[in-house]
């Protein structure tokens, strides 16, 4: 478990970056330590299907693992909506439609919040849509 804030923090910058090489969406880290006491930063990140949620999850865990295991694991098995409890990192993993019903974004939308973009992501977006028409 980190020891303070700096670590929280770095902790839920690696497994956001964990979660892009994954190619997981919308990647997105939120400080909710000023607003709540349950814990320091949300990470919230989504998948296209069960097979990616589960790859994204697996993949965070196995290289976190050197440094922490999740103190708890819920909703594995339907693969909907995955949370992994490393006390003061919570990880969201959506199947997207379920990230959009639920939402937490809002419901957290007082928290600072930092989107993680993939390098790939970023390239694409600064290409041109049409080369030299």
């Amino acid at each position: 478990m980190p020891n303070n804030y700096s670590d929280s923090k770095k902790l839920a910058l690696e497994i956001g970056e964990l979660a892009l090489e994954k190619k997981a969406n919308r990647v997105k880290i939120l400080d909710v330590h000023k607003i709540t006491s349950m814990t320091d930063f949300f990470v919230i990140c989504s998948g296209n299907s069960d097979v990616q949620v589960k790859a994204i999850v697996d993949h965070i865990v196995d290289e976190i693992a050197a440094i922490e295991r999740p103190f708890n694991r819920e909703g594995y098995d339907t693969r909907e909506w995955i949370l992994l409890d490393y006390i003061n990192v919570v990880v969201h993993v959506f199947h997207e439609a379920s990230r959009d019903y639920y939402d937490l974004e809002r419901l957290w939308i007082d928290a600072e919040t930092i989107e993680l973009i993939d390098d790939d992501q970023a390239a694409d977006a600064m290409a041109p849509l049409f080369d030299d028409l």
